[in-house]
């Protein structure tokens, strides 16, 4: 992709400016005009995947996906495009929205990017276009999505619908209905579940915080406003430290296809005005990230689209709902663009992002998550004590997640316990976090109960576990991070190799970092163990914690 030349001056770190992020948009949205349809309607990727919905859902897809680019640019000449696709495929191209379908996820983008664009799309369809249209758009009113994200889908179509009219007490009970269901999933903090359980991922930001502030701020409804944009404020605090210097979002959660999607909860603090984010933060850490992919082959050289996967193509981040138009939800991204040119977000200088300006730990209780990053080497990491979905492994349930690396399952899955052969972690229950440490309880597949505390400090790590109800003399296999090229990872075992007559504890030190010559691991810190489950870390600064592990308790207790 042939970008602009950086401007150092207001973009000392990324070199990137809104003519970066307008050539971004300009270069994927032409790359995919030749993959559509004659009529417009549907847009086939090439390639031989397809998503367990099928061909055609695929190309509504890639309409939908790519309109909602095209929408955030405000492309007046594609959108004219876009309309005469929106005339063909209501006519009988498209798939009927029904109960739990993909063709609900594609209306709701197609509502919003017509919401956001009235004036130059939706206002300039014959009436007979914008009847068809409206008819279709409304069996999303009454489809049942899942129970997740997909709840806000109605409520987004709902709200276009309710603006132009149609049906609107329909309309106002679908907006209803979704937004006080995701109220069972609000946890605090600005964190939800996506769904039931504890499933917390990117999906509170590109999704569960999006769809509801978009629609308060579209509809200008400033009670709801005031609810969802002050959630998302508070988010942002917490959402910030989630990339790296290099700009990479955290590798954890499904959907890692989507990429820059990531900044999308950046940008939306900034269009309404509920961040605690500085302008020059916002930019560096959204442009940090464009930048990333774009310098790692997101995209394909010889189509200009973007693949499916994370840096290349690489299908082990890909779900089965993953189809050949999927990756340009990343379109998300591209929500600054709704900014104008002279606001300050994109005119101040940029500013270092969280894990640029100091090593920090930051506990994140309402997920029961742990951050550790280090200025050094800007590298994030992620100390899970607190989010589940084996649907979805090895991407939710591993003790820890990184900025730098990905998540291994083969040989030996990476930052694991393995009980017996068995690295299983399910019903994580969380038992309390502090300044420098994270705790919880999991069993795994054959029964066994390992109650699991991690402390840290620098890019250091003590990961204790406390085995209960595991057969006498069962094996346990203790895995730390799989490091990529450029990074060193180190594990050393402290205590444990078998289970004992009782509950056994099991003691490991553990670094992943980027520095050239890291010292010594044993330098940073010094462990001893005492009787069944307690054991002292002494930090290389002279601090001490001591902790104490029962059956599903942890006790932590700090000395200076």
């Amino acid at each position: 992709m042939h970008l602009p030349p950086p401007d150092p001056a207001r973009s000392p770190v990324t070199g990137y400016t809104r003519a970066h992020w307008e050539t971004a948009a300009d270069t994927l949205l032409a790359a995919t005009e030749p993959y559509a349809t004659p009529d417009r309607a549907l847009y086939h990727f090439p390639g031989d995947r397809q998503s367990w919905t099928g061909r055609l859902s695929d190309g509504l897809e890639g309409y939908a996906r790519t309109l909602l680019l095209a929408a955030f640019r405000r492309d007046e000449t594609a959108l004219e495009r876009y309309a005469d696709g929106l005339a063909a495929g209501t006519a009988g191209v498209w798939p009927k929205i029904e109960d739990r379908h993909q063709s609900l996820v594609e209306a709701a983008s197609i509502a919003l990017a017509l919401h956001l664009t009235r004036p130059l799309l939706w206002d300039r369809l014959t009436p007979s276009v914008q009847q068809r249209a409206a008819a279709w758009l409304s069996d999303a009113l009454t489809a049942e999505p899942w129970p997740c994200n997909w709840e806000l889908f109605p409520v987004t179509v709902g709200g276009f619908l309710e603006s132009i009219g149609h049906e609107p007490e329909a309309s106002r009970r679908a907006i209803t209905q979704g937004l006080e269901r995701i109220e069972r999933w609000y946890v605090a903090d600005g964190w939800y579940t996506d769904g039931d359980g504890r499933k917390f991922d990117y999906y509170n930001g590109w999704a569960l915080h999006l769809y509801p502030v978009l629609h308060a701020w579209l509809t200008q409804d400033t009670a709801l406003l005031d609810l969802y944009g002050g959630r998302l404020e508070r988010h942002l605090a917490d959402y910030a430290r989630l990339f790296g210097g290099d700009g990479a979002p955290l590798h954890q959660g499904r959907s890692l296809t989507y990429r820059f999607a990531t900044t999308a909860p950046l940008w939306l603090g900034a269009l309404t005005g509920r961040t605690p984010l500085p302008p020059g933060e916002t930019r560096r850490l959204a442009s940090g990230a464009l930048k990333y992919f774009l310098d790692r082959n997101a995209v394909d050289d010889t189509t200009g689209l973007l693949t499916l996967g994370w840096h290349g193509p690489d299908p082990e981040v890909l779900q089965g709902y993953s189809g050949p138009a999927s990756p340009y939800w990343a379109s998300k991204g591209f929500l600054g663009l709704l900014l104008p040119a002279e606001h300050e977000v994109w005119t101040a200088t940029e500013t270092p992002s969280p894990a640029e300006r100091e090593d920090a730990l930051t506990p994140l209780k309402a997920p029961n998550w742990l951050l550790q990053s280090t200025s050094s080497d800007g590298i994030v990491r992620l100390h899970n004590h607190g989010s589940e979905d084996v649907r979805y492994d090895p991407y939710y349930t591993r003790l820890a997640y990184s900025t730098v690396t990905t998540p291994t399952s083969s040989p030996t899955p990476d930052n694991s316990v393995i009980v017996g052969g068995d690295p299983t972690r399910t019903d994580i229950t969380p038992l309390g976090a502090g300044d420098d440490w994270i705790a919880s309880r999991h069993t795994t597949a054959t029964g066994a109960r390992v109650t699991s505390v991690t402390l840290a400090q620098g890019p250091l790590e003590v990961r204790a576990f406390l085995i209960s109800d595991a057969p006498e003399n069962t094996l346990v296999h203790l895995t730390g991070w799989s490091a990529p090229e450029g990074a060193h990872a180190d594990l050393t075992l402290l205590k444990g190799t078998r289970t004992g007559p009782g509950p056994t504890l099991f003691v490991a030190l553990a670094r992943l970092t980027g520095e050239a010559e890291p010292e010594e691991l044993g330098e940073g810190a010094t462990v001893e163990t005492y009787g069944e489950g307690e054991l002292a870390v002494r930090w290389a600064d002279g601090s001490e914690v001591k902790v104490r592990l029962a059956d599903g308790k942890v006790e932590v207790e700090r000395h200076l």
